[in-house]
């Protein structure tokens, strides 16, 4: 829980019992790798943060192709955003790409938070706009790079999920195919 506390802590500032308060309202789950945390179709209800782990946002294109969207690593919240805050369906699915230990806050919770700690909404709203620019940051360059310089790019980037995620799920990703990420690896 002090990973959570410590990540809030860089957008705000938390006295002692708020601190208290936002440990109470968090729900320790477990996910083992291929599980879903939120699913297509479904309207979010919880947000996470992810104390171990990756999950990866994903979703099918019209071709029925599982496409890899982005992934979310340790000390980072993740929720459909848009469907949580406009409470639609879904139409991506968040699944663990590794087993994972999640810190879940539900709606409920976050609104007796946001009603309760004056500088929550605050917190959120930096923490949200770092999440938006991060995303912007990562898709952006990838449409205009070649296969080759994706790959090195999210290397770079990610140095520490490149051994840890399914090369299809990378592949997926870069919008490439499992033999093509093959052989870029093979010739680097």
């Amino acid at each position: 829980m002090d990973k959570l506390i410590n990540y809030l802590l860089e957008f705000g500032q938390l006295n002692q019992q708020q601190i208290d308060l936002i440990k109470r309202k968090a729900q320790v789950l477990e996910l083992k790798k291929g599980d879903y945390f939120s699913e297509a179709g479904k309207i979010p209800k919880q947000v996470a943060f992810i104390e171990e782990g990756i999950l990866r946002v994903c979703y099918y294109n019209s071709e029925g192709d599982e496409i890899t969207k982005y992934f979310v690593d340790e000390n980072n919240f993740a929720v459909d955003i848009n469907s949580f805050n406009q409470k639609i369906p879904s139409s991506e699915y968040v699944q663990a790409v590794t087993d994972c230990t999640l810190l879940v806050f539900s709606t409920e919770s976050l609104n007796h938070l946001s009603a309760t700690i004056i500088q929550w909404d605050g917190i959120i709203n930096k923490i949200t706009e770092k999440a938006l620019v991060e995303k912007v940051n990562k898709l952006s360059p990838m449409l205009a790079e070649d296969a080759k310089t994706r790959y090195l790019s999210f290397l770079e980037k990610f140095p520490n999920l490149a051994n840890r995620i399914p090369l299809s799920y990378l592949a997926s990703y870069l919008g490439i195919t499992q033999s093509s990420l093959s052989r870029i690896r093979k010739s680097i």
